[in-house]
Formats: C-alpha cells, sequence, structure tokens
C-alpha cells in the first residue's frame, strides 16, 4: 500500500476526529498473556488492550485482526452493528503497523482461540509506511525482512519485526543492567573511554 493512500487515510482520521497524533493517556488493563492465562476469570469481562496491528482480515460487516504488544498477539473481533457507522468508518482507515487501542468482552471463538469482542476501537498511531511483518500460522512465523544488511540499517524494522531480536535487545539491556548494577555495588565507576582501532 502506497504511503500517498496512507496519508489520505490520515487526513480522513482527522476529519472524523481521530486524529492519531494528539497526545493522549490510553489506559490498558491487561496484556495478552494475562487474558490468555485469566480466561476463566476473565470470560465475559470488559478488557482494554493497546498495540499494533500485525494482521487483519476484514469479512463484510465483520472483522477480525491480531493486534501485537512486546512480542504476544491477541485476536481481536470487531462487527458494525456494535460499534457504529462512524467508528466502523474509523476502523476501516486502518493498516497493518497501525498502533491501536481496543476494549472489549473476552470470549472465545469457534475455534477456541480467547479473543477481545470490541466495543471501542481507537487509532493511537497511524503508519505510514508499509511494515515488512512476518506471516504467522501454527506457531510458525515467516520472517520477511530477510536482508541482513537491511536489516542492521533498518534496525528499528527489525525490532518491530523480529521477535527474535526484539528478545536479544532485552535480554542484552538485562545483562548489562545487571553487571553493572553488580559491578557499582562492588564499588567500581563506569569510564568512558576512546575506542582503540588498528588502521588499516
Amino acid at each position: 500500500m502506497s504511503e500517498e493512500l496512507r496519508l489520505q487515510k490520515l487526513e480522513r482520521l482527522k476529519e472524523l476526529g481521530h486524529d492519531p497524533y494528539i497526545a493522549e493517556e490510553y489506559l490498558t488493563t491487561h496484556f495478552p498473556p494475562d487474558i490468555r492465562d485469566g480466561f476463566g476469570v476473565l470470560e465475559g469481562k470488559t478488557v482494554s488492550l493497546a498495540g499494533r496491528i500485525t494482521a487483519l482480515r476484514t469479512m463484510g460487516k465483520a472483522a477480525f485482526f491480531d493486534i501485537s504488544r512486546e512480542g504476544d498477539r491477541m485476536q481481536v473481533y470487531l462487527k458494525k452493528e456494535d460499534v457504529g457507522e462512524v467508528l466502523w468508518e474509523v476502523f476501516s482507515l486502518v493498516d497493518i503497523g497501525d498502533i491501536v487501542g481496543v476494549s472489549g468482552e473476552v470470549f472465545k471463538t469457534r475455534t477456541e482461540e480467547v479473543s477481545i469482542h470490541a466495543r471501542d476501537v481507537r487509532v493511537l498511531a497511524k503508519s505510514l509506511h508499509t511494515l515488512p511483518l512476518g506471516k504467522e500460522k501454527e506457531g510458525h512465523q515467516w520472517y520477511s525482512l530477510a536482508d541482513v544488511e537491511e536489516r542492521y540499517r533498518r534496525r528499528y524494522l527489525d525490532l518491530i519485526a523480529n521477535a527474535d531480536s526484539r528478545r536479544t535487545l532485552l535480554d542484552r539491556a538485562r545483562v548489562v543492567t545487571a553487571t553493572r548494577q553488580f559491578l557499582e555495588g562492588k564499588g567500581f565507576i563506569e569510564v568512558e573511554t576512546p575506542v582503540l582501532q588498528t588502521e588499516v
């Protein structure tokens, strides 16, 4: 999808009074693992969740879409008659890569997947560029940003699209923090020095 079409969708969102770039707080009640693990208690209860749209399937006056947050995915079901004309039009303007907030009841689909039946959708940030998000099926993910040089050049895309890269970054940050805290606890200080390199 072209950047021009995404810009047109952004302008229409603003016309509808849903400017995704006006800073506002969106309160979430749960993360995807909390909802799945607590299904017995949360079934039929209203939850709110925010994340990036990573899959989108529209079928007439209903839609299923996946929201990912910190590498965890949650399926959301949305029906036009539940949200009304205006919110349905707002939803029709979202694309894969956009960040949205949803609230609705927790339920299981016919295929036994824990999902959210959305009653409200808010566009929190509009992605103006197509993201190289991979496909996922039966636990396997096909990663679409395969060129290693491109992954290192555009690190932000790699961290959005690749769960392994995200995990590695988080693990590295935890190791560095733990090492720093341990050494500071022993009275060491951190000093930045120039990096020595041999000239070629």
